[in-house]
């Protein structure tokens, strides 16, 4: 695992640096709009070009190396953050060129994050891949819960132009390690060997391969609801929280979250997840959904606390067991394009969850559960009433959908057995 290795550090140092970038561009440019929405296009724009892009993405990695895709987007989103720093450096720097700035990163890491985790298979023993997955997910909770934590501290010292040029450096870093080790090149398989085959139908070729295996197909399809229902949290968490404590509290709760996730990426690295693995893929979504289904039931500080502990602690092992599930069902030479109809699929559900959360919870479950709201007298006897309780209501109406999906899903026989029916590809 020597060459997984380094190039796992390189990459968890360019992650904390684009964190670093990320949280000061934020603050940038909410403190000079002082608009939620202005704030907001930032998460869209770093979201939405990944989405657009990924099947096109997917194919290009399984045609090109995965060492040099890796670099060549490294280098882009480098080139991005030398951009920023020169127009901050001459006082010229506008918010379309932010936006335009993290468009751009946003299509780099389209091709970045399937190249990254196809290239795991290629490095890494099989009996490896649950602990090189937990690995990977550590890396992204280090990202997490370091990168604010840092940004914070240093725009005090060295504003916003010396942490941009610190993010550089970290593009550098990941970039020279990547420059110094080899990958093995993914062995082509006989039913995708077709030379006459176009561009188009590679780019279909990961949905296609999803598709004909139910297993798979349900699996994503978990995944994808999951996703929607942690992008609606996303977004209501905060005004939640803040509508019975202080903003120091929701600092707390999300640091123990971070550390939680760290926690529970490290275990997975550690332990390499139950056997068999869709085991700890239930479990822990299961609990997942526990934790934010309680979210709705109290407005209590210590309650949040633990629940956002446990959620992300749960979140990097169900992410670890599913992304090693796929690492040895997937063949080799097409799982670029299969992780990145993954991505496209399950990244698609978080836009539409900030478009649907906010209009839910103000037009719809708050007005239920004010004081002289419809459902004040029954529901709200139970849960409360007043600011908040509507959100509540809205985590508790969408885990119990979740949790009976989740049950169903353990009931689909090709899921439950799909370790043992597909045989491993490498």
């Amino acid at each position: 695992m020597r060459v997984f290795l380094i190039v796992w550090f390189g990459q968890l140092i360019s992650l904390i640096g684009s964190g670093l970038t990320n949280f000061a561009l934020g603050v940038w440019v909410y403190q000079r709009t002082g608009s939620v929405t202005q704030f907001s296009l930032i998460l869209l724009f770093g979201l939405l070009p990944t989405v657009l892009i990924s099947p096109i993405a997917g194919a290009m990695v399984d045609r090109w190396n995965r060492r040099w895709c890796m670099i060549l987007s490294d280098s882009g989103a480098g080139v991005t953050t030398v951009a920023v720093a020169l127009l901050l450096a001459t006082g010229s720097l506008q918010l379309w060129h932010i936006y335009l700035a993290v468009g751009l990163s946003s299509v780099f890491k389209a091709f970045q994050l399937p190249a990254y985790t196809a290239s795991t298979a290629l490095l890494v023993p099989k009996e490896q891949l649950p602990r090189a997955s937990g690995m990977v997910q550590s890396g992204q909770a280090c990202a997490q819960l370091f990168s604010p934590l840092l940004a914070g501290v240093l725009l005090g010292v060295i504003q916003i132009q010396g942490i941009v040029l610190i993010d550089f450096v970290t593009f550098l870093f990941a970039l020279t390690t990547l420059l110094f080790v080899r990958f093995p090149n993914a062995k082509k398989g006989a039913d995708y060997e077709d030379k006459k085959s176009s561009f188009w139908d590679e780019v279909n070729c990961g949905w296609t391969y999803i598709a004909v295996r139910p297993g798979l197909l349900m699996l994503l399809l978990l995944f994808a609801i999951d996703n929607f229902v942690y992008g609606v949290v996303e977004v209501l968490l905060t005004p939640l929280v803040l509508t019975f404590t202080s903003v120091t509290v929701l600092g707390t709760i999300q640091s123990l979250g971070g550390a939680g996730m760290l926690l529970g990426s490290l275990a997975m690295s550690i332990w390499g997840g139950p056997r068999p693995l869709i085991r700890g893929v239930f479990v822990f979504d299961f609990l997942c959904h526990l934790c934010i289904l309680s979210l709705g039931l109290r407005t209590d500080a210590a309650l949040f606390s633990l629940a956002n502990f446990l959620f992300f602690f749960s979140l990097p092992i169900v992410n670890g067991c599913c992304n090693t599930i796929l690492l040895r069902k997937v063949a080799p030479d097409i799982q670029g394009r299969v992780f990145a109809t993954i991505q496209m699929i399950c990244f698609s559900c978080i836009p539409l969850a900030y478009v649907v959360a906010g209009p839910l919870a103000e037009r719809i479950f708050e007005p239920l559960m004010a004081a002289d709201g419809l459902l004040a007298g029954s529901v709200g006897q139970v849960i409360g009433v007043g600011p908040g309780r509507g959100i509540g209501l809205l985590f508790i109406t969408m885990e119990i959908i979740a949790i009976l999906v989740t049950v169903a899903a353990y009931r689909y026989p090709r899921l439950r057995f799909v370790e043992r029916e597909l045989p491993d590809a490498i």
